[in-house]
């Protein structure tokens, strides 16, 4: 099927419709782009057998960052050979828009290179660039904070003025009027970390009166998490705003993930709409540098060069809070394969300073002052899970997975990359939940459909009824596994046959037909 315009009857197959109903056996129709109908259909232009394979709506990334990687190599194969059909971006406080000054914007994309420059400023601007890249995926983004916060406040830490609110509202404003679906926090970051509950709850209110989702990657996920989503519940309660709680399950052990939970419950139960989201990894990826103080971050990096070696930044180093510093156990943190440093790659800060003879926070600024200009070529993984804390999470009424990785390739311009989860998420938690028996298949594709779906107020998506959006995964529920690793991760996940992205095979018998029909979904 080379255009939506055709029409193709997908036979056979066990229909998981998305909703949590039982899975029962029909043929689905698809036509110019939606479908037709489902039952006992009649001949078509072009036939799928699906016979033993179930046939269910485009699984949902409800928490993605590949905003910027979809414009480097927009073909989505990681996602795609996991049936992953939308993804959300925007998530963490990260993101394209809006841009004042592209070189600090990109400290909150991921990502982030040489082979786009970022010439656009606005949502509008992005969706367009987007549009031209033809996704294979469809996307929708909320408006993050940190490109707020960079855009208006630049890296100081501290809050906003009551003059620089007014500008951040504006620029919420504009993103939203432009299309984006809500509003994001990563409180955890340095371009965030100044913001206050009262200017969050501003923001968040802006996007509550359009409707909007709050979605918050909370301000501590170590010590204190429960502290943390207890703001987030405040931020949403006085803004009125529907509020998602990124990766809720925090770094700091199964009990601090159960005070998290019995957060959530009490404010579901007093009428707040609050769900959250998790992703299937044990372990947290983010870049080396995230253990750096915004008063170093920033600096250009000739001066930067500078401070990385000098004793008093190192100080400052080691009392900073950071994403990664959580009981100043630097054997969580691995250093990833990089250029920069191969020989310490898969191995841990603490071995690695220990073989130096340096402290850890030496190390770590040795490392980062090798690296520049480019310092986000040191990315790390932390430690920091259980299979307790997955098994509470994804079977908690209130959760729905998500990749919290960028969508890659292992061949064309991102071949090198490496983000964990993007090859894994969706196929892995398929797999998870069948192997631990947390789930039905029904429910385990409701959460990967129709929940995000309504989550995010997609009304044609999510769903495999006449007259949605032909977005549509065949797999076999049996076998679809991953197959990436935490040091081999760029291997696409099996189980996934075909899919369609609005009625145009993207996915044909396990191989990519080099048709994209993703669209940059806008809210109105």
């Amino acid at each position: 099927m080379t255009s939506a315009a055709a029409t193709t009857v997908i036979r056979n197959g066990t229909v998981v419709d998305g909703t949590g109903a039982e899975p029962y056996d029909a043929d689905v129709l698809v036509k110019d782009g939606r479908i037709e109908a489902i039952g006992d259909i009649g001949a078509a232009d072009e036939e799928l057998d699906a016979t033993g394979l179930c046939v269910a709506p485009g699984f949902i990334d409800i928490h993605s960052h590949s905003d910027y990687v979809l414009l480097v190599d927009p073909r989505a194969v990681s996602a795609i050979h996991q049936g992953v059909t939308t993804e959300v971006v925007g998530n963490c406080g990260h993101g394209c828009f809006p841009i004042a000054d592209p070189a600090l914007a990109a400290r909150a994309i991921y990502g982030h290179s040489d082979a786009v420059p970022v010439t656009w400023k606005t949502a509008d601007g992005y969706f367009e660039r987007l549009e031209d890249a033809r996704p294979a995926v469809n996307v929708l983004s909320l408006v993050p904070n940190g490109q707020l916060r960079l855009a208006v406040v630049g890296l100081e830490d501290r809050p906003a003025t009551p003059e620089e609110l007014q500008r951040m509202t504006r620029l919420l404003e504009e993103g939203l009027e432009q299309g984006a679906w809500g509003y994001s926090t990563g409180l955890e970051y340095a371009q965030e970390r100044g913001a206050t509950e009262e200017e969050l709850t501003a923001l968040a209110g802006v996007a509550a009166r359009r409707g909007g989702l709050y979605a918050t990657h909370t301000r501590r996920r170590d010590a204190g998490a429960a502290e943390a989503v207890e703001e987030a519940v405040r931020t949403s309660r006085n803004a009125g705003a529907r509020l998602q709680v990124s990766h809720l399950i925090p770094r700091s052990g199964v009990d601090e993930g159960r005070r998290c939970l019995a957060v959530l419950e009490p404010a579901l139960a007093e009428g707040l709409d609050v769900e959250f989201d998790m992703h299937t990894r044990l372990y947290g990826t983010t870049f080396l540098q995230a253990a750096l103080p915004p008063s170093v971050l920033a600096e250009p990096p000739e001066r930067q060069a500078v401070l990385l070696r000098e004793r008093g930044t190192r100080d400052a180093v080691a009392s900073y809070e950071s994403i990664l510093s959580a009981g100043r156990d630097w054997s969580r943190i691995v250093l990833l394969d990089n250029p920069v440093h191969p020989q310490y790659a898969r191995r841990d800060i603490a071995s690695i300073a220990t073989e130096r003879g340096e402290q850890p926070v030496d190390t770590i600024c040795e490392l980062l002052a090798d690296a520049l200009p480019d310092p986000a070529r040191l990315m790390v993984i932390s430690h920091c899970h259980t299979e307790v804390q997955q098994r509470e999470a994804f079977a908690h009424p209130l959760c729905v997975p998500g990749s919290d990785a960028t969508t890659l390739a292992p061949d064309g311009p991102l071949a090198g990359s490496t983000f964990h989860g993007a090859y894994t998420w969706a196929a892995w938690y398929l797999r998870f939940t069948r192997k631990e028996r947390l789930l039905s298949l029904a429910e385990a594709v409701r959460r990967l459909t129709a929940a995000p779906a309504q989550r995010l107020g997609l009304r044609d998506r999510g769903v495999l009824r006449r007259g949605a959006a032909a977005d549509v995964v065949v797999f076999d529920a049996d076998a679809v596994t991953e197959r990436g690793t935490t040091f081999e991760p760029n291997q696409v996940a099996t189980g996934v046959r075909d899919v369609l992205v609005n009625g145009v095979f993207t996915l044909r018998d396990g191989a990519l037909t080099g048709f994209r029909a993703g669209s940059v979904l806008r809210r109105s």
